[in-house]
């Protein structure tokens, strides 16, 4: 299961033996796998700031999520392509052992500094991060949505596709002041009937001048030669009779151009896609270690605003069993009511209510809880 369960209790002795009633019960019963998370030393700070970044890191812990989460899917990555790709994850350690394994990077964040100034070090990070994703995405976005244009031309039916790539100069009478080469669409079941019937549909065809130059699940496309004071009588005789005249003239410039845009485009993108997939790896990893330290100043921060000073409190991983979230949920606040009574007796109660707190509509246990969903980055 790709969801963990970050969570905190105080650290003096009492909760020390409910963490360790807590790690045999959930081991026993097989409700999850827990590990150590090592958080620093942190800078407390005053009451006020503490209350102002518990908001601020909330906004930023869900930007970086985003962040990270679209740092692939927004591009089409060949599934072998994203499988290789994901799995470089955080400077080439796997996500999940990185999360289990997590150490504070000191040099990118110091713990000496505020937190407000490493909160804020973050968030000039994601902001420069999120810019360039949105550059990039829109320029590469960009050429492939003018490429899947022209690419979605060459597909479909004889009476809506490009001929670009079918025609050739030789199919048609060019430069003539009387004469003019129409392209028909005829169903495949009226074969027959053209070539009986074409010459026959106005005056001044020219006999014998019908070729079929394409075809299809559906019919085929035919050239036909006429004179050109005949071409509207031509059109709506062989429209009464299902032939359906694409509205075609042949111009090698714009064939061509139409050719080499659509190569220029392919090139352009097949350009970008390395340098682009580079960044996307370089980046992910940012923006996924960023994410990560901000789940950990999330726990520092709530931790002391909810068990006070001085610090105090142990942080645990959590990866629930698939089939033991409920189970593994009532375990932890059988272990942990202590904390919060009333709390605790509303997850049982969910009927319950607590005046001044709406826990219908958020996530409120005895215990600091935050959730790391890495299914949004599941490669599969």
């Amino acid at each position: 299961m790709s969801e963990f369960w970050l969570i905190s209790a105080p650290g003096d002795k009492a909760n020390l033996q409910a963490w360790e009633r807590m790690n045999t019960v959930t081991s026993k019963s097989n409700l999850s796998s827990n590990s150590k998370f090592h958080i620093p030393d942190l800078k407390v700070g005053t009451l006020d700031t503490l209350v102002g970044l518990s908001d601020e890191l909330g906004k930023l812990d869900t930007v970086l999520k985003a962040i990270a989460g679209d740092c692939y899917p927004n591009f089409d990555l060949p599934s072998g392509k994203r499988s290789a790709f994901m799995h470089l994850f955080a400077f080439s350690v796997d996500l999940i052992s990185y999360l289990t394994r997590f150490e504070w990077d000191m040099a990118k964040y110091p713990i000496k500094q505020p937190l407000k100034n490493i909160s804020e070090a973050l968030a000039k990070q994601v902001t420069q991060i999120e810019a360039d994703l949105k550059t990039r995405s829109a320029a590469y976005n960009n050429i492939k949505g003018n490429l899947q244009s022209l690419e979605k031309k060459t597909v479909g039916n004889l009476l809506t596709r490009t001929l670009a790539d079918i025609v050739h100069k030789e199919d048609f009478v060019l430069n003539s002041e009387y004469l003019i080469t129409l392209l028909v669409v005829v169903p495949k079941s009226s074969y027959v009937q053209w070539q009986k019937t074409y010459e026959s549909l106005s005056d001044m065809v020219v006999p014998r001048s019908t070729k079929m130059i394409a075809e299809d699940a559906e019919g085929g496309l035919f050239t036909v030669t006429l004179f050109r004071k005949v071409m509207d009588d031509f059109k709506a005789k062989a429209r009464e009779n299902r032939f359906m005249v694409r509205e075609f003239y042949f111009d090698e410039k714009e064939l061509k151009c139409e050719k080499e845009e659509l190569m220029k485009l392919a090139s352009d993108k097949k350009q970008q896609y390395g340098p682009l997939l580079r960044w996307l790896k370089v980046n992910f990893s940012e923006a996924f270690v960023a994410w990560i330290h901000v789940k950990a100043l999330r726990v520092f921060v709530e931790s002391v605003l909810r068990y006070g000073l001085p610090v105090n409190f142990q942080a645990m991983l959590l990866q629930p069993n698939r089939k033991s979230v409920k189970r593994l949920r009532d375990v932890l606040n059988v272990v942990f009511k202590h904390l919060d009574e009333v709390a605790a007796a509303s997850i049982m109660d969910p009927g319950m209510d607590i005046p001044g707190l709406q826990l219908s509509n958020q996530e409120y246990y005895p215990y600091v809880y935050f959730k790391v969903d890495l299914s949004l980055l599941d490669s599969s």
